[in-house]
């Protein structure tokens, strides 16, 4: 299955991988079979670390909460230390009440026993169709098999285990140099729809060799979480059992990180690039989207004002669709500005399609409209706007809305 990844780059302190694999960091291996809880595609993965890894995570804040994020969260609280991450697909263990629960720990203790670690070492996650039972008599047996697949090559089945509706399989490695050590960053991630953060359908799971103290891995993760993953949307709807996990082996060998360590910044920015681009790698294979939609809002009196109007604009279902018509109807956008709750002047707003200026202080102004139109068929499709109120400023991805959106989700149970 083709890989969604970006290309080889050099960035500020750090370095961009062409080929990234989640298997990276040194101490990690990984593994995905088909254990028959898809018809025939892998729906089984695992990533194991060789130590005992620093780890954190963060979860989806909607109300019906799926049961392996509850046994995750109650493993990671016993010691902050995770050294496995169990995943399976085609079915989310979510609205399954008590047995749903014990079908999660068992994921966790059958992993536990066979890698021979504590199992509250062992994080589980789900993906896939809600209210339907664990088939736990094909999940067992596969459990055992992925153990003896482990391996560094195991990036590939891996990714292709976590997939559900997505049309590829998501990955970003960075590399950068702390102390006189390289430290590798890797990523990868599934989600295509009912995307709309805190968080969506979608798993993401970071690996890294840093040494980094347990506080400020997770501070790190909250952080940039808000900053990427909450500032996608792809259909508007959040789902019960997205999760943003990483596990930090320590094995680079670097003193640990904190945000007083002097190479903290290059460390947060590597670690945000992974976890942008595989932001924009999921709003960018939403459901039949044909193309990523990126709004840049600039001038915000906060940063949460600048969010909620970027999140606003590109989740509208108009703009959505305008966008994949490449319809230049900038009224939708002001439209959702105007009920997105970020506080502005209507009269000062100025609102680009790519380059071109449709709207300067609050008044339309006359627009090639072919170059409008050429704007929004681009990839990403870029909308701009300024509030000219402050100096606060946010972007957020999303993607088109097209017919083929609606073609998947209406027969996804059948």
């Amino acid at each position: 299955m083709e890989q969604l990844q970006v290309k080889a780059a050099e960035e500020p302190g750090f370095e961009v991988v062409g080929e990234p694999r989640i298997t990276s960091p040194r101490g990690f291996t990984a593994a995905g079979l088909h254990a028959g809880i898809k018809r025939k595609r892998k729906d089984l993965g695992l990533i194991a670390c060789e130590v005992p890894a620093t780890a954190a995570a963060v979860y989806t804040m909607n109300a019906y909460q799926a049961a392996p994020l509850m046994v995750t969260r109650e493993g990671l609280a016993m010691e902050g230390k995770m050294q496995a991450m169990i995943v399976n697909s085609g079915n989310a263990n979510a609205c399954t009440g008590s047995r749903g629960v014990e079908d999660a720990r068992e994921m966790r203790r059958e992993t536990a026993r066979w890698l021979n670690i504590p199992e509250h070492r062992v994080g589980v996650a789900s993906t896939g169709v809600i209210g339907e039972p664990l088939p736990m008599d094909r999940i067992g047996p596969g459990i055992p098999g992925l153990v003896k697949q482990l391996g560094p090559a195991g990036h590939d089945s891996f990714c292709q285990a976590i997939l559900t509706t997505d049309t590829c399989i998501k990955a970003v490695e960075v590399r950068l140099t702390v102390d006189g050590r390289e430290v590798r960053v890797a990523g990868a991630a599934k989600g295509s729809g009912m995307i709309q953060p805190r968080m969506a359908t979608m798993l993401a799971f970071i690996n890294t060799d840093a040494a980094i103290e347990a506080p400020a891995l997770q501070s790190l993760l909250r952080q940039v979480t808000d900053e990427t993953f909450n500032m996608i949307t792809v259909d508007g709807d959040c789902s019960t059992n997205d999760m943003v996990s990483v596990m930090a082996s320590g094995l680079a060998g670097n003193d640990p990180l904190t945000p007083k360590h002097p190479q903290w910044p290059v460390y947060y920015r590597a670690f945000s690039h992974v976890a942008r681009e595989l932001a924009q790698l999921i709003a960018r294979d939403g459901e039949g989207a044909t193309r990523l939609v990126e709004v840049v809002v600039t001038g915000a009196e906060t940063e949460e004002g600048a969010r909620r109007a970027a999140k606003a604009v590109v989740g509208s279902s108009l703009v959505k669709t305008a966008v994949f018509g490449t319809d230049p109807n900038w009224g939708r956008i002001l439209c959702a500005l105007g009920y997105s709750g970020a506080p502005f002047d209507p009269e000062r707003v100025d609102l680009y399609l790519g380059s071109v200026c449709a709207v300067h202080q609050g008044c339309p102004v006359p627009m090639v409209e072919a170059a409008a139109k050429e704007a929004l068929t681009l990839d990403p499709a870029r909308i701009r706007i300024d509030l000219n109120r402050g100096r606060a400023a946010a972007t957020a991805w999303g993607c088109d809305l097209t017919y083929d959106y609606v073609r998947i989700n209406a027969s996804y149970r059948t």
